[in-house]
């Protein structure tokens, strides 16, 4: 046999898989695919619920596949003619509070991630505080409508928490971990001043963190809809949630609202699937935009994480 070959059967040898391996991977398989169904089971079945007839649905018929499709839920939620001005707030309050919130997030990072900057350590523990210690909802309500002003109003949605501590220190950290300080102090040699350094050299850098952080505050945005509950009276300001939220609990009232027996259990019944149809409607926006994000998605999480 030539030495080639002998390497080569060595290599075989050396390559195969002792039983106690070939048992704990399939075990560690096995437990990852109960995991992944776990988690994307709860998903399938709210959007096939949302499809089926009401029946088939609390009957528990549906299980794996959709039973007496129908769009009755859909047609349900788009009765109500301000569903599209819904839609149209929330994205103006996605582009808008998305902006915002990534350039105060920046513009506190970037400072705070400069060796040179005196007291940066008294600053940084100065805006962990309010991680742990808020107001109140009541303080905070007085304060927006009454001292600023802002009631009634999108920036009292927007202004409201505009910053998140967490996601500063991440866009901190990337600043500090993964743009080499000397590139600064280079720029500023060069006649730089700190806010051309910002724009013309830490930002292009900086794609991954912006667009993960960019998501982060989007989806809180969407979702979010107790902030506007408190603050926004005027209906032609609600966003999406809102309207979703008042079809919802209209849905419940009308189930309860008297009549025969019978038909209160038949609104009960539509009120249920509703449900799956407002998640449906709620989620699709968001998962229309990830795509477009999720190459930066894996770069940006992994930010502060052992480099080897």
């Amino acid at each position: 046999m030539s030495r080639d070959a002998k390497q080569l059967a060595r290599r075989r040898r050396n390559s195969r898989q002792s039983r106690s391996d070939i048992v704990f991977e399939t075990v560690v398989v096995i437990l990852l695919a109960l995991l992944t169904f776990t988690i994307i089971y709860p998903l399938y079945f709210v959007v096939i619920a949302s499809f089926s007839d009401a029946k088939a649905v609390i009957g528990g018929r549906v299980i794996f596949l959709p039973a007496d499709v129908t769009l009755e839920n859909y047609a349900e939620c788009f009765k109500n003619g301000d569903l599209m001005l819904g839609y149209k707030n929330s994205f103006l309050l996605l582009i808008i509070g998305t902006a915002v919130y990534l350039s105060l997030t920046i513009l506190c990072a970037y400072p705070l991630s400069r060796k040179d900057l005196w007291g940066r350590n008294a600053l940084m523990m100065y805006c962990t505080i309010p991680m742990f210690f808020g107001g109140g909802l009541i303080p905070t309500y007085l304060l927006v409508t009454k001292t600023l002003g802002l009631g009634n109003s999108w920036w009292a949605v927007i202004l409201v928490g505009g910053v998140s501590t967490y996601n500063m220190i991440i866009m901190r950290t990337f600043f500090m971990s993964s743009i080499p300080f000397e590139l600064q102090e280079a720029a500023e040699i060069d006649g730089c001043t700190p806010f051309r350094t910002l724009f013309s050299i830490i930002l292009p850098l900086s794609i991954p963190v912006i667009c993960v952080i960019g998501l982060y505050y989007g989806v809180g945005i969407w979702n979010s809809y107790f902030t506007a509950l408190i603050y926004l009276n005027d209906k032609n300001k609600w966003p999406l949630q809102l309207f979703l939220r008042q079809i919802l609990v209209n849905a419940d009232l009308s189930a309860v609202d008297g009549g025969d027996s019978s038909d209160m259990a038949r609104r009960a019944m539509r009120a249920e699937t509703i449900k799956y149809a407002i998640c449906v409607l709620a989620s699709i926006p968001m998962l229309v935009i990830y795509p477009f994000i999720q190459r930066y998605f894996v770069k940006g999480v992994m930010i502060g994480s052992v480099k080897g």
